[in-house]
């Protein structure tokens, strides 16, 4: 039977903090607990044969974990990995994968798929869906954009943001446009009601039964909405949208009105009938910069949980179902809530065209 020396260890605090928390482990890792109630019972001056009696262990695994603590300190009592399957995708390979996604196309088609990728580079479907997530290459997926080419557009983005992260005092900020040509359409067949294990179904054809436009103003504080809908969208109904807002907002208050750059809004009827109401001051969004204005975003709720998946045989439904829909919003309103600032929007557009002109197309 081998001899140990009765020398106990030395340990820091921080080792010995570490340790009583191992031991105390009840359900996970109980073999990194009995390590360290080894070590820790080694620290407190007892012999090897003595640990090994009082936690009914062999002497043999005490000396194993005395050595390996000493040689290593705390990262001697944690497993080592085990040896596994050897890998089979190489740094290589990982770099050919990324190579050919991001600087070429498939003979046959506009984008890559996991499939003609795996064929061209020699890997498993499930090897290229592995890479392409770990670096973020989405090849299936295309968004659009499209950059303003107005001379003002510094001048015009500050105003605008400027009114949403500080609006001026005694007056109410209202975001404005027209969702115009919304259709009343109707399914050629009736739609097929939700059941379990089906969803609702729809044939994909329909019948048009007119349009409808609709003037929306976003109150930017108390997010309610003032709405009118009429079956064309002049100079005509936006001047009569002007009046209908003139009656709503209360008269002490200034109107600041963000808006596109639309002709019906720059009409002259329209500069009449501003310079006859001095308290609306126009404020015109960038060309091209619809996502500047905050109904525009409103328009996209309304889209979503009401119009895409509607069924109109005429216009009055149409606009019924569109009035009662902004009532309910009125009664329970969100206001939107502008975070960037326009020199992170001007920031973030400076970074665009950078990597534009970088692509060379």
């Amino acid at each position: 039977m081998p001899s140990f020396p009765v020398v106990s260890i030395e340990l820091t605090e921080a080792e010995r903090e570490q340790l009583e928390s191992w031991s105390r482990r009840l359900t996970t890792s109980q073999a990194l607990a009995q390590r360290s109630r080894i070590v820790l019972a080694l620290a407190s001056g007892l012999g090897p044969g003595e640990v090994a009696n009082h936690l009914n262990v062999h002497r043999n695994t005490v000396a194993k974990w005395r050595r390996r603590f000493e040689a290593e300190r705390l990262d001697g009592l944690v497993d080592e990995p085990r040896p596994g399957r050897p890998r089979t995708v190489t740094d290589s390979h990982v770099d050919q994968v990324i190579t050919r996604t991001l600087e070429s196309a498939p003979r046959d088609a506009t984008h890559w798929s996991t499939r003609s990728m795996a064929k061209e580079v020699g890997l498993t479907q499930s090897a290229v869906h592995r890479i392409w997530r770990a670096f973020g290459l989405q090849p299936h997926r295309a968004e659009t954009f499209k950059l303003s080419k107005d001379p003002q557009f510094v001048a015009k983005v500050r105003d605008v943001v400027g009114l949403y992260l500080n609006p001026p005092e005694r007056a109410v900020v209202l975001c404005v446009d027209e969702k115009s040509q919304i259709q009343a359409l109707d399914r050629t067949q009736p739609i097929l009601p939700l059941a379990p294990g089906l969803p609702e179904r729809a044939t994909h054809d329909y019948t048009r039964h007119g349009t409808s436009s609709l003037y929306a103003a976003l109150d930017l504080g108390t997010g309610k909405v003032i709405g009118s809908l009429h079956a064309r969208h002049r100079a005509v109904e936006f001047k009569q949208f002007l009046q209908t807002l003139d009656r709503e907002v209360p008269a002490d208050l200034d109107v600041h009105v963000i808006l596109d750059n639309s002709s019906t809004h720059k009409t002259p009827a329209i500069h009449k009938w501003l310079t006859a109401h001095p308290r609306f001051v126009l404020h015109f969004t960038p060309t091209s910069s619809s996502w500047l204005n905050l109904v525009e975003r409103w328009f996209a709720e309304l889209t979503n949980k009401k119009l895409r998946r509607g069924a109109h045989r005429s216009t009055r439904a149409l606009n019924a179902d569109i009035r009662a829909w902004m009532k309910t919003w009125n009664e329970d309103p969100k206001p939107y809530v502008w975070t960037k600032t326009a020199d992170q929007i001007l920031e973030s557009i400076t970074r665009y065209c950078t990597r534009i002109t970088e692509s060379g197309h």
